[in-house]
């Protein structure tokens, strides 16, 4: 695959003319936050940014779709066909990403995430500024050297700009004229890859992640559940801002004519009160700590056993977003690793 070396200008001038031929989402200055949007000028893109408020799944799984329109004729499945870029991913994310590619597309295949996700292309950049809570180089999840259709690493006041696939190498079509980058290049690469295995270790997790299934499953009743659980307020933001949460309610909306309508599916939690409410008003984890437990199993263990993937990217976004402050992995997974007290 194709490896450039490009300049600040060259990267400028290629993201507006990106702009000029599909959408683009990137990461912008939001007051001190930083946030994927729609981008409408590459002087807005910030590849500096340190994380997104939000992961960038949304673009992929909205936090609110229509999937079919029915009437009295019939219905319609409501698919998006609209090439995108997702640009400046972090790799963490994109690690994120790839695990909903293979939750989507197993059993009953999501027509709808599959669809969009075969329109999007993924421009995966580097991290240049850690975060204050990630601790994704515990994770495994600090680089990416395999993946994503484009990957972009900072080099001094230059970028490599690697294509990783056909859609990748054709959203760099624009670039072919540019410098390949050298041996030299490619090793100051490797030396910001194992700078930022260390830098994104703001929280240090005392276990390997693979060693978290076969910790969890001996964890069921340890009391750091109840423990933690009795400041939790229910509100699900630990489950909104992760970028490996994939739970969703669909609904059906009818309009005043009884005929006409629109199925809608809607982002959902597994920390929600009603999330586990079943017909007949029974709730099969009606307790927080039951809630709460399950959140850390579902991360560390049952996506494992499933998919050989830990679920937790080490992106740190539940840990901010978390107004209780009990929604840090690593103080859980350090606190099992201690045994019961």
């Amino acid at each position: 695959m194709t490896i450039k070396k490009i300049g600040p200008t060259t990267l400028e001038r290629w993201v507006d003319s990106l702009i000029g031929q599909q959408r683009v989402f990137g990461a912008q200055a939001q007051g001190d936050k930083f946030a994927f949007a729609p981008l409408t000028q590459a002087a807005r893109l910030r590849l500096d940014y340190d994380v997104a408020v939000t992961a960038p799944k949304a673009f992929l799984q909205p936090p609110c779709e229509t999937l079919l329109r029915f009437g009295a004729r019939g219905y319609e499945s409501v698919l998006d066909t609209e090439p995108f870029v997702l640009f400046g991913v972090h790799p963490y994310d994109a690690v994120g990403i790839l695990q909903m590619d293979t939750v989507f597309a197993e059993g009953q295949p999501d027509i709808h995430y599959l669809t969009r996700r075969a329109q999007a292309t993924l421009v995966v950049c580097d991290v240049q500024n850690a975060s204050p809570n990630v601790f994704a180089g515990c994770m495994n999840t600090a680089v990416l050297e395999e993946g994503g259709d484009v990957l972009l690493t900072r080099i001094n006041d230059d970028y490599l700009v690697e294509g990783r696939s056909a859609k990748g190498e054709a959203l760099m079509k624009a670039l072919a004229s540019e410098p390949e980058a050298e041996a030299g290049d490619l090793q100051f690469r490797k030396m910001v890859w194992d700078h930022n295995r260390q830098l994104l270790r703001r929280h240090e997790l005392k276990v390997k992640p693979e060693d978290l299934p076969a910790m969890l499953d001996k964890s069921y009743d340890h009391p750091v559940w109840e423990e933690k659980s009795k400041r939790c307020f229910s509100c699900g933001s630990c489950n909104l801002v992760c970028p490996t949460c994939y739970c969703f309610n669909v609904r059906e909306d009818v309009r005043w004519d009884l005929q006409n309508g629109e199925r809608v599916r809607t982002w959902d939690g597994c920390m929600l009160t009603e999330f586990a409410l079943v017909a007949g008003g029974h709730n099969f984890r009606r307790k927080k700590a039951e809630r709460y437990r399950h959140r850390y199993y579902r991360k560390g263990k049952y996506l494992y056993d499933q998919h050989r993937q830990i679920a937790c990217v080490g992106c740190g976004r539940c840990i901010g977003a978390c107004v209780a402050k009990i929604a840090n992995p690593v103080e859980v997974y350090n606190r099992l690793a201690e045994g019961p007290r």
